[in-house]
Order: C-alpha cells, then sequence, then structure tokens
C-alpha cells in the first residue's frame, strides 16, 4: 500500500506507479505526468488557495515554470497518452493563467466557482441611486445620434459625454476599490478560518459590486463608442 502524502494539495493515486502524488501535475515517485483530478479549480491548478490578492510576480512565475515542464515538446519521445495529457494540462494553464491573472476576472472566477455568478444574471439592472444620471446620460446619446444624422453642431453633446464619461469612469474607480477592499475581507476570512455564512456574505458583496461594475463598464464604452 502506498503512503498517503501530507500534501494541502489533495493527493491522488498515480496512474503509472499506483503511489500517492503531491500535486496535480506530476508524480512525486515515478516522475510521470498525471490525470486531470476532476473538478480542480484553477487556483489549485497553480498551486494556491482561493485567495484574491495573489502576487502577480509569483503567479506569473509559475505560469512559466509549469509552461516549461508541461510543454508538448517536453513529451515527443513519451507515450501517446503522456502526450496527450500534456497537451490537457497546458491548456488548462492557459485558462488558468488567464483568469487569474487580473484582479477582477479573478473575483469573477472566483464567484463562478462559489456558485455565486452565471453568465449575465442581474448584470443589466442600474443601480437605483443611478437611475436619474442613466436616464440623462441615455437622453444625451439620442441627441447625439440625432444630431449626426441632421448634420448639425455636436460640440455642446460632445463636452457634455465627454463630462458624463468621465463622471462614470469615476465611478468605476470606486466600485474597484471597494471590490479590493471586500477581496481583503475574504482573504482574511479564509486566513481566520470563518465558516461558511461569512464567506458567503463576501461573496454576496462581491456579487453586488461586479453587476454594478459591468452596468457601468457597459455605459461607459457605449459613450466611447459613440464619441468615436
Amino acid at each position: 500500500m502506498p503512503v498517503q502524502s501530507t500534501s494541502t494539495t489533495p493527493p491522488l493515486v498515480c496512474w503509472s506507479c499506483q503511489d500517492w502524488t503531491l500535486g496535480p501535475h506530476f508524480c512525486s515517485s515515478c516522475g510521470k505526468i498525471q490525470q486531470l483530478a476532476r473538478g480542480l479549480d484553477h487556483f489549485a491548478f497553480l498551486g494556491f488557495p482561493r485567495r484574491l490578492l495573489l502576487d502577480a510576480k509569483e503567479l506569473e512565475q509559475r505560469f512559466h515554470e509549469l509552461s516549461w515542464k508541461l510543454h508538448p515538446d517536453k513529451f515527443v519521445n513519451a507515450t501517446e497518452a503522456e502526450r496527450a495529457l500534456s497537451l490537457e494540462h497546458s491548456s488548462q494553464l492557459n485558462d488558468a493563467y488567464r483568469a487569474l491573472r487580473e484582479p477582477v476576472s479573478r473575483i469573477e472566477y472566483l464567484l463562478a466557482i462559489e456558485g455565486m455568478r452565471k453568465e449575465g444574471e442581474n448584470q443589466q439592472q442600474a443601480p437605483p441611486e443611478l437611475l436619474e444620471e442613466v436616464f440623462e446620460l441615455n437622453e444625451s446619446l439620442d441627441e447625439l445620434r440625432e444630431t449626426k444624422a441632421a448634420g448639425g453642431d455636436l460640440a455642446a453633446l460632445r463636452a457634455r459625454l465627454e463630462s458624463a464619461e468621465n463622471n462614470f469612469q469615476g465611478k468605476l474607480g470606486d466600485v474597484d476599490a471597494r471590490l479590493e477592499s471586500v477581496a481583503n475581507d475574504w482573504d482574511a476570512a479564509l486566513d481566520a478560518r470563518a465558516g461558511d455564512p461569512a464567506r458567503r456574505q463576501h461573496l454576496e458583496k462581491m456579487n453586488e459590486l461586479m453587476n454594478r461594475r459591468s452596468y457601468i463598464r457597459n455605459l461607459v464604452q457605449n459613450v466611447q463608442k459613440e464619441l468615436q
């Protein structure tokens, strides 16, 4: 019987030598590349807990190290099965790095794997306190389109919309600052091994902020498109 690993990564039995592995990529006994564990999330794939304030340099370093170790060129003389596993690992590595590289996409991914976020859900609902400003913005956009079609003077309208864009860009910055604060709270709850209710509260707050961010970002993009 193999001796079970004490690693924090859930141990898996190597398909080749039947010993316990120490990580998701290679067997610590025979060195063979391993089958991808079912349900392995991007954090665990890269060797991180589900923390949000990751060190960018450390994340990049792990990505490059694994890219070198898992690259298909390293398996040209291996079996067909091992070459296929190399391709699977390399593909997930690229997906994991894209998802975790930026703070906002990292939060988006965490919310998805924690079952808090579905694509498109609630993202187009205007925050109640912004309804008046959004209404005025949409009126200005309609007026700009009409004036463009009529060949009229756009200077005043452009200035008004540029001011509105700057206003919403500021709100976007506020949302990002609040997201960073809640991300800190999430990590602190993990470190303190807080219970599920506490962690869920942070997830719900992040989900609310992400919906707000998505809506405001779309407003800014619409203004920028019309001003081009």
